[in-house]
C-alpha cells in the first residue's frame, strides 16, 4: 500500500479521482493499492521564540539574538486531528512507502518534510512532480514519480529559507520594538515594502512644481507642438515670429508597430487588474479567485506563471469557445481563438496561468455574485485577449520647421485591431473607466510630403504644470514587489521580486492592520509610524537587495552548488552583529513613536496641559495629582457617560451643560450643568446646577 499525501483536500480529489480511489474516510481516501491524504496548508511549523526557553517568554534586549542551537517544531493548534491522521497513515504496517504529492516547487517540498520528520516516519519516499491537474499530466507522473531524496537539496534550500526568516525576523523585531517600546514587525519582505511607500511619499512631498510651455502650430488636420519651453518669453516671442513665418514639412516618418496579445494572468496580473478596474484590495481578489477555485469554475490561483503547459491546447481552445458564447462582450463577432501561444511548459513552474475551467459549461453566470462574476469574466477575457491577433497599427511622426524651431505632430492608423478591439468590447461592458484606458489614442495624421509648405500659420502658447509622482496604488505596488531587487536576482532564481504571488496580499495587509500603512481610496501611504519605522532600520533591512542575495544562493542549496550550514552560519551572524550595532538609544530616539495626545485642555491647578488617557483626564506634570477618572461615582450615579466633550467644557470654563442627567432620587431625568469643585484634594469633586427638568 502506498500513501499518497497532497498539499490540499481538493488536489487529492483529483488525485483520486485519475487513480480510482472512492472509498472516503475521516481525513482521508482509500483504495486500490493507494490511501490518499491531504497536509491542510502548513500542518508543521518552526516553533515560536518561547519554546526555547523561559527567557524568551517576555520580549527584552538582553535575551538577544535567539538563536536556537537544536530546531523545534509545532504543530498548528487547528490543524492537530489532520496531522495524528496523516502520522497514524505514515506507520500503518501495510504502508511500505510514501509519495510526495504536494505542490511541485520549494515550500510544497517544505510543508511535505516537515510532516515527515515530524511525523517520525523512514518509509521510502517518492515524489510526484507535476506542473498541471489535467488527467494526463497526472496519470504521466505517476508513471514516472522520482526517488525522493533526489529533491533533498530543494528542501534544503527550503529549510534554509525557513529558518533564515524565523532569525531575522524575531530578533530584529524584538530588538526594534524593545528599543522603541512599541511592537515594530520588521520582516525580510515587509519592511523593503513599506520602504516603497515611504520613498513614494517622500518624492511627493518635496516635489516642487514648476512651468513649462508648449507653442502649437494649427496645420491642415494636425496640430504640431514644440518641444517644452521653461520661459514664458521665449514662448510667446516664438508664437509672435510663428504667426509671420512659413512652416515647411522636414520629415514624415511612418513605421509599422505590433503590440503583442497580453500574458495569461498569474496572481499578482490578476490582483493588479482587478484593482485597476473595479478598485478590489490584493487580498479581496485573492479571496474571490480562491472562492472560484473552490467552486471549480477557475484554476489554482496561487501561481506565478502567465502560461499554461503544452499539454493543455485542448482544454484551452474548449475552454475559449466556451467563453465566446458565454460573454456578453463576444455575442455577434466571429472570433478563430489561437491558443498555441499561450503554451510553454519551460515557464510553468508550480502551477499554470490562471483561467476558467470546463465546468463554465454548466454554470449561469447571472447567479454568482457580482464581484465573483468580475473576477471570473476578467479572467476569461484575458485568455481570449491571450489567443487573439496582434495589434497593427502604422505610427505616422511628422517634424516641421518655423522660425528655426522644430514642431512634431504625431499620429496612428490601425492596420489590424486585433486583440485590442475585443479589449474595447470587454471595457464598454464595465460599469466604470479603469485607470489604464489607452494613452495613445491618436489620430490620424495628414499625408503631408517633405518640403511642403504652410503659410498664415495661427500659433498659440498653452502653459503647463510640471506633475509629482503618483501615489502608489495596490496595483502598482504588486508590480514593485514583482520587481524588486531584479537586478540583483540571477536568471534562474526560483523566486524574484518581494513575497511570492500567494504572500503579497497577506503583506500588504499586514502593513495595513499594524498600523504602518493606510489606504485613501485606491492608493496606499505610509503612517507617521510606518515613516519612522523606516528611518530607524538599517538599510540592509529596508532594501529589497537582501531577498536576491537570499535566492541567490538559495537557488545554488537547490541545486546541490552552494553549503547549506555556510549560508545559516551567514544568517547567525547577521542576527548578532544587528544586535550589536543597536546597544542604547537617545532620549530623543526613544520617544519617536511615542503616541501624540490631544490636548484636552490646561489644568487648573498648575496649568500644564491634561491628556485623556484609557481611565482618565490626567495632568501631563507628574508632580500634579490632578486627574478627572472617567468612572467617577459622581457621572455613574448619574447614568452618564463622562466625555471628553465634558472634560473639555469642564477644563476651559468649569462647567459643562450636560443633557439626561438621571437623579437617583426621584427617578427622573433632567438637564442641567455640571460644574468642577476643585478643592485642590487628592480627588475632584463636583456639583449641579440645575437649569430645566423633564
Amino acid at each position: 500500500m502506498q500513501l499518497v499525501i497532497a498539499e490540499k483536500p481538493s488536489v487529492a480529489q483529483s488525485i483520486a479521482a485519475v487513480l480510482g480511489v472512492k472509498n472516503k474516510k475521516d481525513g482521508y481516501m482509500e483504495g486500490g493499492k493507494y490511501l490518499i491524504s491531504w497536509c491542510v496548508g502548513h500542518l508543521v511549523q518552526l516553533s515560536e521564540a518561547a519554546a526555547y526557553g523561559e527567557q524568551y517568554q517576555k520580549w527584552s534586549y538582553d535575551s538577544l539574538p535567539i538563536l536556537p542551537p537544536t530546531w523545534q517544531y509545532t504543530v498548528a493548534a487547528d490543524k492537530g486531528k489532520q496531522f495524528k491522521i496523516l502520522k497514524k497513515l505514515m506507520h500503518r504496517a501495510d504502508v511500505t512507502g510514501v509519495i510526495n504529492a504536494c505542490d511541485a516547487g520549494r515550500e510544497g517540498e517544505l510543508i511535505f518534510r516537515f510532516v515527515y520528520e515530524v511525523a517520525g516516519c523512514s518509509k521510502p519516499m517518492r515524489r510526484l512532480w507535476i506542473s498541471s491537474m489535467e488527467d494526463n499530466a497526472i496519470r504521466s507522473g505517476f508513471d514516472n514519480l522520482k526517488d525522493g531524496r533526489d529533491y533533498d537539496p530543494l528542501y534544503a534550500s527550503a529549510l534554509c529559507r525557513a529558518k533564515a526568516d524565523w532569525i531575522i525576523g524575531i530578533n530584529a523585531t524584538r530588538l526594534f520594538s524593545c528599543l522603541y517600546h512599541k511592537t515594530l514587525n520588521v520582516g525580510r519582505v515587509q519592511t523593503p515594502t513599506l520602504k516603497m511607500l515611504t520613498d513614494r511619499d517622500a518624492a511627493i512631498t518635496t516635489f516642487k512644481k514648476e512651468k513649462y510651455y508648449h507653442v502649437r502650430l494649427a496645420l491642415p488636420g494636425t496640430e504640431a507642438v514644440s518641444e517644452k519651453l521653461s520661459d514664458p518669453a521665449a514662448a510667446e516671442n516664438l508664437k509672435a515670429a510663428c504667426n509671420t513665418a512659413q512652416a515647411i514639412c522636414k520629415s514624415v516618418t511612418r513605421e509599422k508597430k505590433t503590440v503583442s496579445p497580453p500574458k495569461l494572468f498569474d496572481l499578482t496580473g490578476l490582483q493588479r487588474e482587478a484593482n485597476r478596474i473595479f478598485g478590489y484590495t490584493a487580498k479581496q481578489t485573492l479571496d474571490l479567485a480562491q472562492s472560484l477555485y473552490e467552486k471549480r469554475l477557475l484554476t489554482y490561483p496561487r501561481t506565478d506563471s502567465s502560461y499554461l503547459t503544452d499539454d493543455m491546447g485542448g482544454t484551452a481552445a474548449q475552454i475559449s469557445g466556451l467563453l465566446c458564447k458565454k460573454l456578453p462582450f463576444m455575442q455577434d463577432i466571429t472570433f478563430s481563438p489561437d491558443v498555441s501561444r499561450t503554451l510553454d511548459s519551460k515557464k510553468v513552474s508550480d502551477h499554470h496561468a490562471i483561467i476558467p475551467t470546463q465546468e463554465l459549461a454548466k454554470t449561469d453566470l447571472a447567479v454568482l455574485p457580482e464581484s465573483e462574476r468580475n473576477i471570473l469574466i476578467l479572467a476569461g477575457a484575458r485568455l481570449l485577449f491571450a489567443a487573439a491577433e496582434p495589434h497593427i497599427y502604422e505610427a505616422v511622426t511628422a517634424v516641421f520647421s518655423c522660425s528655426d524651431t522644430d514642431f512634431t505632430a504625431k499620429g496612428k492608423t490601425v492596420l489590424c485591431a486585433g486583440w485590442k478591439d475585443l479589449e474595447r468590447r470587454y471595457r464598454l461592458t464595465l460599469k466604470t473607466k479603469s485607470d489604464h484606458e489607452d494613452s495613445d489614442n491618436l489620430s490620424n495624421v495628414p499625408d503631408f510630403t517633405e518640403g511642403q509648405t504652410f503659410s498664415d500659420i495661427s500659433a498659440t502658447v498653452t502653459a503647463h504644470d510640471t506633475q509629482p509622482p503618483k501615489p502608489l496604488t495596490e496595483a502598482s505596488l504588486l508590480a514593485a514587489m514583482e520587481h524588486a531587487g531584479s537586478e540583483d536576482t540571477t536568471e534562474d532564481a526560483e523566486r524574484k521580486g518581494l513575497g511570492t504571488p500567494a504572500t503579497r496580499a497577506a503583506v500588504i495587509e499586514k502593513l495595513v492592520k499594524s498600523g504602518f500603512a493606510e489606504r485613501r481610496g485606491k492608493q496606499l501611504v505610509p503612517t507617521k509610524n510606518g515613516i519612522n519605522l523606516v528611518c530607524v532600520l538599517p538599510d540592509s533591512l529596508t532594501s529589497p537587495k537582501l531577498t536576491a542575495e537570499w535566492e541567490n544562493t538559495l537557488t545554488l542549496i537547490a541545486k546541490g552548488k552552494s553549503d547549506p550550514e555556510d549560508f545559516m552560519q551567514g544568517i547567525e551572524e547577521m542576527a548578532r552583529e544587528l544586535v550589536k550595532a543597536y546597544p542604547f538609544l537617545s532620549d530623543g530616539d526613544r520617544e519617536r513613536f511615542k503616541e501624540e495626545k490631544p490636548v484636552i485642555g490646561n489644568c487648573p491647578r498648575c496649568g500644564s496641559s491634561v491628556y485623556e488617557g484609557r481611565k482618565n483626564y490626567y495632568c501631563e506634570n507628574r508632580d500634579c495629582a490632578f486627574a478627572m477618572w472617567k468612572n467617577d461615582r459622581f457621572f455613574e450615579e448619574r447614568k452618564t457617560t463622562f466625555t471628553t466633550k465634558i472634560a473639555a467644557a469642564l477644563l476651559k470654563s468649569g462647567k459643562a451643560n450636560v443633557k439626561g442627567l438621571y437623579s437617583p432620587k426621584t427617578g427622573k431625568t433632567y438637564d442641567g450643568t455640571v460644574v468642577l469643585a476643585d478643592t485642590g484634594g487628592k480627588y475632584v469633586n463636583y456639583r449641579i446646577e440645575i437649569t430645566k427638568k423633564k
